[in-house]
């Protein structure tokens, strides 16, 4: 996907790859730059009702459209994952009640303000001042065990249930979100991508493909080192980096002050 420029304030990179593995890809992106909007999606329910859940929930988004304050993007956003779980909850009752979801991971941004959003185990990285940090906390058992001090990182790796997620997108009829905003900084790069970029690509190495790219090289770059690895599953990266050249006071980021979102009424 070619890179695009939005009042020269984003740059965006983007892939889809069905992996070495599976036959079809399930995964579905969102990139409206134009908007202040850029998601992953991730199905699961196999093949057929994995690619059907991601594309509803990115369908949704994609036609949320612009708005007029940071308040009313994250409303709309909401209001857009709201209507994709309720269709997904028809079709699978149309289903007999099929397995069908999606992970969801979303970076909004207006003005000098982000948030980022997400159910699952699509994540949301930013890399500031040669650091990088999980924005977001995957919805899994082996997270939820690691927290418990029940496993290590390094265990949860290779523990059989690691895929396990405790959310999605079309699984309740009422989908729960997870929310962490803060202040855009000149140099940000944001990375959104489904766990099958982060099956095979560590943190560190996410950074280093970062650090001197641009925004589709730095997506191609990892995609090509989660092939030479094997690729399992599917894999979606998207990378945006923040240009600003404005002054003004720094409003620093507190990571991890996540508030809890249910679906708007």
């Amino acid at each position: 996907m070619n890179e695009h420029r939005t009042g020269s304030s984003f740059e965006t990179g983007a892939v889809s790859h069905a992996g070495r593995v599976r036959s079809h890809n399930e995964d579905n992106l969102v990139v409206r730059p134009e908007h202040g909007l850029w998601a992953v999606a991730d199905g699961m329910g196999g093949h057929q009702n994995g690619a059907m859940a991601s594309a509803t929930v990115a369908a949704s988004l994609s036609a949320i459209g612009a708005a007029a304050s940071a308040a009313e993007l994250l409303d709309r956003l909401e209001r857009g994952v709201v209507e994709a779980n309720a269709e997904l909850r028809r079709n699978i009752r149309e289903h007999d009640g099929a397995t069908m979801g999606a992970t969801l991971a979303v970076l909004l941004a207006h003005d000098r303000h982000f948030a980022c959003v997400w159910c699952g185990d699509s994540r949301v990285y930013l890399v500031r001042s040669g650091q990088i940090t999980q924005v977001t906390r995957d919805h899994t058992e082996a997270q939820d065990m690691i927290e418990r001090g029940l496993l290590t990182i390094e265990e949860a790796r290779t523990w059989p249930r690691r895929h396990v997620i405790t959310r999605a997108i079309g699984v309740h009829d009422r989908p729960e979100l997870d929310i962490d905003h803060g202040e855009l900084e000149g140099g940000d790069v944001f990375v959104l991508c489904s766990d099958g970029l982060t099956d095979h690509v560590r943190d560190e190495e996410i950074l280093r493909a970062t650090a001197a790219t641009g925004a589709q090289a730095a997506c191609d770059a990892l995609l090509a080192l989660t092939l030479e690895r094997g690729a399992t599953d599917n894999v979606t990266v998207i990378v945006v980096r923040y240009h600003h050249d404005g002054g003004g006071e720094k409003t620093r980021w507190v990571p991890n002050m996540r508030q809890r979102r249910s679906d708007a009424p």
